[in-house]
């Protein structure tokens, strides 16, 4: 991977030196199907590249990732390819004033979803590609002048098997020799051009405006999927969000969409959720639903819909110039995304979602080692890899939200209406947005940007009350903790038990600054039951609780009514739980005690994976056992009393079979996949028998080939992947030695099948079998960050991290790696750091509940 690295450097010295016209970029993809006689399957890639020189200097270089290059020329002067490509540039000499570089190459197919993915579908042999590229990855299909800020329009051609459609951002067209001819882009980043190719079922339809100008407005859309998911593509509510996206954006961006046509591919073995690549956006397949699914996963499919219509102008139009200001691409489409989700959606709701959620994700990167500005400091493409995080997309939505609420909403949106025009088809900087802003709010947004872009670290805001002898407020203040004290623009609600139910009362937005501040317009309240900081959630930070509040909720936190302040108690008493100030086996109380009662059901899911995280890495080793016997016996308990055929009764079913272990759960479980059993109401589908049959393996009740006959039910691409995943969750030596091997001394698993390994391969039951393994994990992922891609290296390196051996001789071992690699990779550094903070706080939460636990 270094030798394919780009640093901000080099990027800021190309650009200073050339800028480029226009790409044209054949592709010969024939070589997809069929057999093949190479070790490695290649691709035919031309590429012709105009560029000017308009900077001194007269040499520079081209990015190219190809197992091998035919030929290069420039200006017409042959260039010997084994003196200018060293495997990832090809080397410019020369340059003159107007250039035109053709590059022939031959370039490798990807099983790691990095480049052109090359998928073979196990249902009925069909062969699938599509392409991937954030951050820097065009330049494995074509050669590329791989930075954000050299924008060029691009124009495509690709000869592809009989009987294949070809789909790339632009209209296309199959010509009479049978070469897809694409219409020419307009200006746009490498990294989002995109190429869809295969046997892909397709459905169209359209979207029509009329804009303010009188003139009509008319938008192709098109949604696809592999055949063989078809007949579980619901594309009619796709194309529903689709144009009540459009609605919204049209509405409040005063911006047509400037990109002609948008499709959609639904594709197999996708890294990511979604890549917005203009007119021919990408997305996980695993967002085609083949069973029952619950509104919250409806939800999710609609939100990451939006959160890519809304990069069409936040990244695509409007680019950064460099992965620094990442954020300014990431941020505003995950804020927008559950922004047009509440306004013009069904998911009136989204705004929980996002503080029970999307916040969860922020708080925890804020509080790693690895922390960062939302603008961060980006070296290199390494560094740009990692830091798409938690950081970049939900701390940065979170600090935008707290942004509407500072500057108001108006002005917030006409700033966004004038950033788009004065940069269209431009780069910017951080720079330019808060000039514009600070026009439209009259605010000083360099001194906000300092508190809220350009530091790092999460704020804690705690109340603190006195009483006079009436029981009234004579004080509210709210305290504030954090290496940077932010102001905030934040309110605070007073809840009190009335007919059973906890309400509002009172409510007073201020603006929180410093170490302490006093919240005038509650004095003279009666006393409440709660007091809720960041009611609303307004802002970003932790919220703590005075006793008596936390007291209120340890016994009242299902009579909250109304749905955000109790996602924001969840999710308070979550981050207290992670920072070892409450005990796990009293947040599993509070699970046990309150989750049957929560309506949302996305809040009821994150409830359900908090419940089993707390076990099994914040509790005490000695109440482990204990711990998950009660999580199991609750959830059974509750899916027997849900509503027959509910999203309830299903959420509750999964979770059962997540925490199912005692003699007594897994006959259940086995009766229920062989019709022995029945819930009323509940409908084993196939992904929920997957479900059931997973601890079934993980204790050693299902076999190599009771999986097998699984397969043979669902004998699919999704049905693969899940045998993979069980079979290297069963309780055996040689078993887990095998998946060790697979994923660490051998590179021939795709992407999805190296995930589905080391999920098997770690389970929270079997950390004496898979103790073996720690020792060997520090010995060999320099090695393997060394020779494999990124995207597989960060899966390997997170994802075999021996944290499961939660004690101090792990803590120990990792920081004996940390000392002997200095000079390793700083991003390996990062991931391993990261890994090493997750098992220190887990200790120390175990400690609290071992000595707290009340």
């Amino acid at each position: 991977m270094p030798g394919e690295n780009l640093s901000r450097d080099e990027a800021h010295e190309r650009a200073a030196l050339l800028s480029v016209d226009g790409y044209e970029v054949v592709l010969d993809l024939r070589s997809a199907v069929g057999d093949s006689a190479e070790a490695v399957r290649t691709f035919r890639s031309e590429t012709t590249i105009r560029f000017r020189r308009t900077g001194e200097g007269t040499s520079t270089f081209v990015d190219l990732i190809a197992p091998s290059v035919t030929a290069v020329t420039l200006n017409g002067r042959t260039l010997d390819p084994a003196v200018v490509f060293d495997g990832s540039r090809i080397a410019l000499d020369g340059l003159a004033d107007e250039n035109v570089l053709v590059v022939d190459a031959q370039c490798a197919y990807s099983r790691t979803g990095e480049g052109m993915h090359r998928f073979v579908d196990p249902e009925d042999g069909e062969v699938y590609l599509y392409t991937q590229y954030e951050p820097a990855d065009a330049r494995r299909v074509y050669a590329t002048f791989e930075q954000p800020d050299l924008k060029a329009p691009h124009r495509f051609a690709v000869t592809a098997p009989e009987g294949w459609t070809v789909w790339s951002n632009g209209a296309g067209e199959q010509d009479a020799e049978g070469v897809w001819r694409f219409a020419e882009t307009a200006p746009i980043s490498t990294y989002i051009t995109c190429v869809v190719a295969g046997p892909y079922h397709y459905v169209t339809d359209s979207y029509t405006r009329t804009l303010a100008d009188g003139t009509e407005l008319e938008i192709p859309l098109g949604a696809m999927c592999r055949k063989g998911l078809a007949k579980h593509f619901d594309a009619d509510d796709v194309f529903l969000i689709t144009k009540q996206g459009f609605d919204f954006f049209h509405d409040n961006f005063d911006y047509p969409y400037p990109f002609g046509k948008y499709d959609q591919a639904f594709v197999p073995e996708y890294n990511l959720g979604a890549m917005e690549n203009p007119g021919m956006v990408t997305f996980r397949e695993e967002y085609i639903y083949r069973g029952k699914v619950t509104q919250a996963a409806y939800e999710r499919r609609a939100n990451v819909i939006l959160h890519e219509m809304a990069h069409m102008w936040f990244g695509d139009l409007v680019t950064m110039v460099w992965w620094d200001d990442l954020w300014l691409k990431e941020s505003f489409a995950d804020f927008m995304g559950s922004f047009s989700l509440a306004e013009a959606t069904r998911f009136t709701n989204s705004w929980v979602t996002f503080a029970n959620n999307r916040k969860a994700w922020a708080y925890r990167a804020d509080q790693l080692p690895s922390t960062h500005p939302i603008t961060a400091d980006i070296r290199d493409l390494e560094d740009a890899k990692l830091n798409f995080d938690g950081i970049t997309y939900a701390k940065g939505a979170s600090v935008l939200k707290q942004l509407v609420a500072y500057a108001g909403r108006d002005a917030f949106l006409e700033g966004a209406r004038r950033y788009f025009k004065r940069h269209a088809y431009g780069n910017t900087r951080l720079a330019d947005l808060l000039t514009i802003l600070e026009e439209t709010s009259g605010r000083d947004m360099k001194a906000w940007a300092k508190s809220w872009l350009q530091t790092s670290g999460v704020n804690t805001l705690t109340p603190a009350v006195t009483y006079d002898a009436e029981g009234r407020i004579t004080e509210l203040a709210v305290l504030q903790e954090g290496d940077e004290l932010r102001p905030h623009r934040a309110a605070v609600g007073l809840y009190r038990l009335s007919g059973g139910e906890l309400v509002r009362y009172a409510r007073a937005e201020a603006d929180i600054t410093g170490a302490r501040t006093v919240v005038a317009d509650l004095a003279g309240e009666e006393k409440p039951d709660l007091v809720l900081v960041n009611d609303d959630d307004l802002t970003y930070c932790k919220v703590r609780f005075d006793e008596g509040s936390l007291a209120t909720l340890r016994a009242h936190l299902g009579d909250i009514t109304d749905p955000l302040a109790r996602a924001l108690c969840w999710s308070a008493l979550w981050n207290l739980t992670r920072d070892a100030l409450m005990p796990a086996r009293d947040f599993v109380s509070v699970v046990l005690a309150f989750a049957g009662r929560e309506t949302d059901i996305g809040v009821l899911q994150m409830v359900h994976a908090w419940g089993k995280s707390a076990v099994t890495h914040y509790a005490a080793p000695a109440w482990r056992e204990e711990g998950g016997r009660l999580l199991a016996e609750g959830a059974l308990r509750e899916l027997r009393v849900a509503e027959p055929g509910s999203e309830h009764q299903l959420t509750w079913a999964r979770f059962f079979a997540a925490t199912a272990s005692s003699e007594a759960d897994l006959q259940l479980l086995e009766g229920l996949l062989d019709g022995t059993a029945k819930i009323d109401g509940l409908d084993v589908d196939q992904e929920l028998r997957w479900s059931l049959l997973s601890p079934l393996a993980v204790h050693g009740r299902a076999d190599e080939i009771r999986i097998g006959e699984e397969l043979t039910r669902d004998d699919t691409a999704t049905g693969k992947r899940h045998q993979v995943r069980l079979l290297a969750s069963r309780p055996s030596a040689a078993v887990k030695a095998q998946a060790w091997a697979q994923v660490v001394e051998s590179d021939t698993l795709s992407n999805a099948l190296v995930e589905a390994t080391i999920a098997g391969f770690v389970q929270p039951s079997q950390r004496e079998l898979i103790a073996p393994y720690a020792e060997k994990y520090y010995a060999v992922i320099e090695r393997l960050w060394a020779e494999r891609s990124i995207q597989i290296g960060m899966d390997v390196v997170r994802g075999l991290f021996p944290g499961l051996q939660d004690d101090e001789a792990t803590l120990s071992a990792t920081d004996a790696w940390l000392s002997a690699h200095e000079e390793a990779a700083p991003a390996l550094r990062r991931l391993v750091l990261e890994s090493r903070d997750d098992l220190a706080r887990a200790l120390r939460a175990q400690d609290c509940d071992g000595r707290l636990a009340v």
